[in-house]
């Protein structure tokens, strides 16, 4: 991983280069729609306990709409949040100025994490995946060492508008957790999702990794609970989810976040092999 030759603040507030490259910045209104719900719901208690209410949206994009649309969803959780939208490209920055406010600013940087404090949450959505699968390892642990005690750093990747979602919860000690989300109707079979994983399993989903093993078991489970499809998709994902559990995958949530075409599972149940 480089770092490219432009000016910001790293972490102690002194001028330095950001670490990260430059990405595609592709990004689109309400894309995030699905992470952002589940940080207000079942983590917001991290939020609500925090010391200091401070969120970073890293690559936001080439514009700020998703770092916008996440103090408004925050704010409605801890209404004293401070966010902060991190971009490594300085226009993108400029850009962004006129939507400060309080407690929305933007600044120039990179996994250094560039704010004024230690951040509570994390989010970095379609970044990672512009990198290296040799660089992630690494720049997991840079954000890590900076989390508050209790923070979260969410590692994840979706399509163009939001409808196939996923991503990785980890903590200062590792990660926790893998989520998939989708819009009931954007997927013939949940294995379409695949394409979508975070970039620590999108080359592990190949038979003989666990990923690809949930995967395959998500499938199976889709055509078992096919005679639910007459109530819905929502209650056939349901029956999936529930099976799922019933066969001894560690999902850690339940029919109030599968209705919504959730489903997270424990990370140790799709870490990849070494």
């Amino acid at each position: 991983m480089t770092a490219p030759q432009i000016s910001g603040r790293n972490s102690t507030g002194r001028p330095g280069k950001p670490v990260g490259n430059i990405t595609r910045g592709t990004t689109n209104p309400n894309r995030m729609r699905r992470v952002d719900r589940w940080l207000a719901g079942p983590q917001s208690w991290r939020l609500r306990n925090a010391a200091d209410p401070l969120v970073v949206d890293l690559g936001y994009g080439a514009t700020p709409a998703t770092a916008v649309e996440l103090f408004e969803r925050l704010s409605a959780v801890r209404p004293d949040v401070r966010v902060f939208g991190v971009e490594i490209e300085p226009k993108r920055v400029r850009a962004a100025l006129p939507l400060q406010r309080p407690g929305l600013n933007f600044r120039v940087g990179g996994f250094e994490l560039p704010v004024p404090g230690r951040p509570v949450l994390v989010r970095a959505f379609n970044v990672l995946r512009q990198y290296e699968e040799a660089d992630v390892a690494g720049i997991w642990r840079l954000v890590q060492d900076r989390l508050a005690p209790g923070g979260l750093f969410i590692d994840g990747t979706c399509d163009e508008i939001g409808r196939r979602v996923t991503w990785v919860a980890l903590d200062a000690d590792g990660p926790l957790s893998l989520s998939i989300s989708v819009r009931f109707g954007s997927f013939d079979m949940p294995s379409d999702v695949a394409e979508r994983l975070p970039k620590a399993l999108i080359h592990r989903n190949v038979p003989g990794e666990p990923v690809h093993a949930l995967m395959q078991a998500m499938d199976r489970a889709w055509l078992e609970c096919a005679p639910l499809a007459s109530f819905g998709n929502r209650q056939r994902w349901q029956g999936m989810c529930r099976t799922l559990r019933d066969a001894g995958w560690p999902v850690q949530d339940g029919p109030a976040r599968w209705r919504l075409g959730e489903l997270t599972v424990a990370w140790d149940a799709v870490a990849p092999l070494a």
